[in-house]
């Protein structure tokens, strides 16, 4: 309820309260300064240390004239720097750009998501690190680490960028997945992740999963939209 309250009370602030920008936001500062063309390269976004956005955004993009990828850093509305990427960024060349027409919720909005399903697991955190990236499947998917405030990592949740399904988490719900959930079965062994309190764990995981398709779906944001209106 207190998240909930901090967003109310966020809501009523002054327009001139500093703000940093949301992913689409930088995105659309790559759009302006590189073309539309730019914003269907886009291989990964990432933002550390939200509060609850970060202070600077990292977008990779393939580099179709030099045949790797390039790491746009985006800072107060413009491009702070740009170059080659170093090789442990997130996502792939092969296959991963993300389809910029398949994504329904800016990192604000994946930030109520995540907020809101810690709150159901009785998690409190700091700040959140963001990555914007495909999954296996080349869906669009936000992974928004939740950390302490002295930058531990407390956990983790996979939202899908296209519904704002909670797909899986890390480090809430005893350790339970999304996966663990679907294939449980209802039986009395006392093993696995649901071992004592299984039921009420897969009934809060469940409910979880609904409320955070309500809360989708008041946060929900084409990019398409977002971007055609810019």
């Amino acid at each position: 309820m207190w998240r909930a309250y901090i967003g109310l009370l966020l809501l009523a602030a002054p327009a001139w309260a500093d703000e940093n920008a949301t992913a689409y936001e930088a995105l659309r500062v790559v759009g302006r300064e590189f073309g539309r063309d730019a914003l269907h390269q886009i291989v990964s976004i990432t933002g550390t240390k939200g509060n609850p956005q970060p202070e600077k955004w990292k977008i990779v993009l393939e580099d179709p004239q030099g045949g790797g990828v390039r790491e746009v850093e985006v800072v107060d509305g413009n491009i702070a720097s740009d170059g080659t990427a170093q090789a442990d960024v997130a996502g792939s060349t092969e296959g991963a750009m993300i389809d910029i027409s398949r994504l329904n919720i800016d990192s604000s909005g994946a930030y109520a998501v995540a907020s809101h399903t810690a709150d159901a697991s009785h998690m409190s955190f700091a700040t959140v690190d963001y990555i914007l990236r495909t999954d296996d499947r080349g869906e669009p998917m936000w992974i928004v680490t939740l950390q302490s405030r002295s930058l531990r990592p407390v956990g983790t949740i996979y939202i899908g960028a296209t519904r704002g399904t909670v797909r899986r988490t890390e480090g809430m719900f005893a350790g339970a997945t999304m996966e663990d959930v679907e294939n449980d079965e209802d039986n009395d062994e006392e093993h696995g992740p649901f071992s004592g309190v299984k039921k009420q764990i897969k009934h809060a995981f469940h409910r979880t999963q609904d409320e955070a398709r309500d809360m989708f779906e008041r946060v929900k944001r084409s990019f398409s939209d977002f971007i055609n209106r810019g």
